[in-house]
């Protein structure tokens, strides 16, 4: 079983920055694609964004594209999103996940997931 951790939400003022990490660790798996979600409170969870694996292709909700930056070190297992120019809307618990699958539509084609990180922007 493979164990995802996040790291690096806490409460942050406007405008300001976060680095969110994701370790993996345990039983490797051929992943084809990693993301971050997020889920705000009331609402259900969204995409945020992914890269693919296999030639570091990025995606991004049109939402935070320009502001965040997803991106992984392979050597550490690791993934993360650099988050800038935060904005209160951004405050959500969020997740990341990766996936056995090449082709992603949904969250639902996401195998392992960790456990969450808070974000909190205040205005």
């Amino acid at each position: 079983q493979v164990r995802l951790v996040e790291s690096g939400g806490g409460l942050v003022q406007a405008g300001g920055s976060l680095r969110l990490s994701c370790v993996a660790s345990g039983r490797a798996f051929t992943y084809y694609n990693s993301a971050w979600f997020r889920q705000a409170p009331g609402l259900e969870r969204e995409f945020v964004a992914r890269i693919r694996l296999s030639d570091g292709r990025t995606y991004y909700a049109d939402s935070v594209k320009g502001r965040f930056t997803i991106s992984g070190d392979n050597a550490k297992n690791t993934l993360y999103l650099q988050m800038n120019s935060l904005k209160p809307e951004d405050t959500a618990v969020y997740y990341c996940a990766f996936s056995t699958r090449d082709y992603v539509p949904d969250d639902k084609a996401y195998n392992d997931w960790g456990q969450g990180t808070q974000v909190t922007v205040s205005s």
